[in-house]
């Protein structure tokens, strides 16, 4: 009777979960569709009288005569379930971050991809020419070697001498050290020049350096990290990525797409028999564990951290994140109002979240409290900086003057009151928050963060 109970429960929460989730999904979506609806609208109506501003300048738009081409891109990599530019209409991830600089680069990678294909896609749409994942890791994982093909790179005279600044939030952060580890092991066919100081900094928000309980809290199983329970929240992500997938819909996948087109799953290519093989995990991504959820876990984590180096040329710099307090020795959720709804009900479970006790822990040291404060996505502890298996070096920062100057090879870290979509998609959330937390990253990128003399900035004279 008790565990009819138990089940019941857990059914209960599976279904409140399944339907926040798919109405936020909604929201986001149809924000998107409304915004470039309106957006067309306008440009219809008021397209005379841009055509008459463009005639009283001569024929043609005045822009600024400054050149921000000799600036070192700042790229901003999102996370999971995230989009780059060019997808979801005109709905930035960023929440327009991306405006607050002359030279941003905004780059759409798988949004449940592996943080492995991920970096490779990365490096591509920066260099340009096709992807190239890997003979090796093709095979193993079952996908084709080769994937989307970049035209021109965003930034092809990307080398040592002109590093990039990499912003990444969430899982985001972990794709940029996992690029930076390739091109300091030189991985890339045809690119043997590449080295880890093809990256002058590595800005992580709410990073996914070490894992999350989450993983475990919504299906993966805590033995092995890898695969998925029975029955969860993960499960029926599997069924309806692969379903939209399979179905193949090109206007709807142009406008937002999960990034598995190289696992080949469309109905043209694999039919009904390959649908049904996709469906009981015989392929695709969820049969490898190819994707992004088993490099979340703690136990991916940690294999992910023990091939990635913190590299003595590069800067980096934390956000991690955090909406717990404690009360009376236990954690709970620091606010109600302050915290997404999409979030509350994740906080708190993470911050109630012990280890199964029949399992073994995921490595030696480890306590359930340690891995309690949270933002409703990452535990606070993963934020930081790298710590599994091996702890990296780094600085608790209080204010950003107690740190001046940077030293390369730190990771400088602070810890801010917000959850985990505070600082993205919706802007006004985080009102003065915002403009403070990507002022002092793109400020530090252009100002204090630097190799060699520091470029001159867009509409600042030499002196």
């Amino acid at each position: 009777m008790i565990r009819l109970w138990i089940f019941g429960l857990q059914l209960a929460e599976l279904f409140v979960s399944s339907l926040v989730h798919l109405l936020y999904a909604f929201y986001i979506f149809s924000t998107a569709v409304a915004g470039d609806l309106s957006q067309a609208l306008n440009e219809c109506l008021f397209k005379s009288n841009v055509n008459i501003a463009e005639a009283k300048q001569g024929g043609s738009i005045v822009t600024a005569t400054t050149d921000a081409s000799t600036l070192p891109p700042i790229v901003l990599v999102h996370g999971i379930f995230g989009f780059g530019k060019g997808r979801l209409g005109g709905l930035s991830y960023f929440a327009g971050a991306e405006k607050k600089d002359e030279r941003v680069l905004v780059p759409d990678l798988g949004s449940l991809t592996s943080v492995y294909d991920r970096a490779r896609d990365l490096f591509y749409y920066l260099k340009g020419g096709q992807v190239d994942y890997g003979e090796e890791h093709s095979k193993a994982c079952g996908h084709s070697q080769f994937g989307r093909v970049y035209e021109q790179g965003h930034y092809p005279e990307w080398d040592e001498d002109h590093p990039i600044h990499f912003v990444g939030h969430s899982a985001g952060a972990q794709v940029v050290r996992v690029l930076q580890q390739m091109l300091a092991d030189k991985t890339f066919k045809g690119y043997e020049n590449t080295s880890e100081n093809w990256v002058l900094s590595i800005t992580s928000l709410s990073g996914a350096f070490n894992g999350t309980t989450r993983t475990y809290l919504d299906g993966m199983q805590p033995e092995d990290g890898r695969s998925l329970k029975p029955i969860c929240l993960l499960q029926l992500c599997r069924l309806g990525v692969i379903i939209y997938d399979w179905l193949d819909i090109p206007w709807l996948k142009s406008y937002y797409n999960f990034g598995f087109d190289h696992f080949n799953m469309s109905w043209k290519k694999v039919g009904i028999r390959g649908l049904f093989d996709l469906l009981l995990g015989n392929a695709g991504p969820f049969a490898s564990a190819d994707w992004i959820l088993p490099d979340l876990t703690i136990q991916g984590s940690m294999q992910l951290n023990s091939h990635l180096h913190t590299f003595p040329n590069t800067y980096y710099f934390s956000y991690a994140t955090k909406r717990t307090r404690k009360i009376m020795g236990v954690t709970v959720p620091s606010s109600i109002s302050g915290i997404h709804p999409l979030l509350f009900i994740r906080v708190l479970q993470m911050s109630q979240w012990c280890h199964p006790p029949d399992v073994s822990s995921p490595y030696k040291g480890y306590r359930d409290e340690d891995w309690w404060d949270n933002d409703g996505a990452l535990n606070t502890i993963s934020m930081t900086h790298p710590r599994l298996p091996i702890e990296h070096r780094s600085r608790f920062v209080v204010n950003d003057a107690d740190c001046q100057p940077l030293e390369p090879g730190i990771w400088y870290y602070k810890i801010v009151e917000a959850d985990h979509i505070f600082f993205i998609v919706n802007r006004e959330r985080a009102g003065v928050q915002f403009d403070l937390i990507y002022d002092s990253i793109f400020e530090r990128c252009r100002k204090h963060v630097f190799r060699r003399t520091p470029p001159t900035l867009p509409n600042q004279t030499q002196q």
